[in-house]
């Protein structure tokens, strides 16, 4: 979709003072590898101005709609999946999409219930499945987006390229810090129009303006630390069992 095509179908009065802060990429407790809890969560983007919220856990959407609950005009139902070949981020899930299915089965899911779609940290070698250049190739025409900013990446590069590939193939890009802690939120935002859902957030895209940083490296040892402190609890659960 095209500026001109988006600030048609967007509020004619809606000015850049009334745009909205948005945060697309972030994970809580129902990732294994987040201790962050939803309340938590929205007390802090609360305080640090960022007035839209989309939580998307890895293959999960319980710590989304335990968060809707609570803010379900801030809150946007998101999931990463992780398919077989990389992760998509969903926005705007009515229902759960599992994890390890083949990449269009999981777009055709997503597109059933209405979703938008991004592709996560597609140039991204050093975590995670990894997309080939190939693999985003076939996937390119059925998505929306590209993750063209992802706050994680040890350094800018897999970010440029993965702008360079939404630029040649006529994606929309969407930013976010993945933050798996509260110190994370906020290092890669969307400035962008008001929305209500999928289709109000496609057309603002176009029209987005980013405020990106890179997280230090160290904010991964947040990320283990959380899954070793699982890990521990479920091996004392076990031992416990009668």
């Amino acid at each position: 979709m095209d500026r001109l095509r988006a600030a048609i179908l967007l509020p004619m009065e809606t000015s850049v003072d009334q745009w909205v802060r948005a945060e697309l990429h972030l994970h809580t407790y129902a990732s294994m590898d987040s201790l962050v809890q939803p309340q938590k969560l929205l007390e802090h983007c609360a305080r640090i101005g960022i007035n839209r919220v989309a939580i998307t856990d890895h293959n999960s959407i319980d710590g989304a709609l335990a968060a809707k609950a609570l803010a379900p005009e801030r809150v946007i139902v998101g999931e990463e999946i992780e398919t077989t070949q990389g992760e998509l981020l969903g926005y705007f899930l009515r229902e759960w999409i599992p994890g390890g299915l083949e990449p269009m089965e999981a777009i055709e899911r997503l597109r059933g219930q209405g979703a938008a779609i991004s592709v996560s940290h597609p140039f991204e070698q050093t975590r995670g499945p990894k997309w080939t250049y190939e693999q985003l190739l076939a996937i390119a025409p059925h998505v929306d987006a590209i993750e063209t900013y992802n706050a994680r990446c040890f350094t800018n590069q897999p970010n440029e390229e993965a702008a360079a590939f939404a630029q040649e193939h006529g994606l929309q890009g969407t930013v976010g810090s993945d933050a798996h802690s509260l110190f994370e939120v906020g290092r890669a935002v969307l400035y962008l129009p008001p929305f209500e859902d999928a289709a109000g957030f496609l057309a603002a895209l176009p029209l987005a303006r980013p405020h990106t940083r890179l997280s230090p490296p160290y904010v991964h040892l947040f990320s283990r630390y959380a899954h070793i402190h699982k890990k521990m609890l479920q091996v004392l659960r076990i031992a416990e069992m009668p």
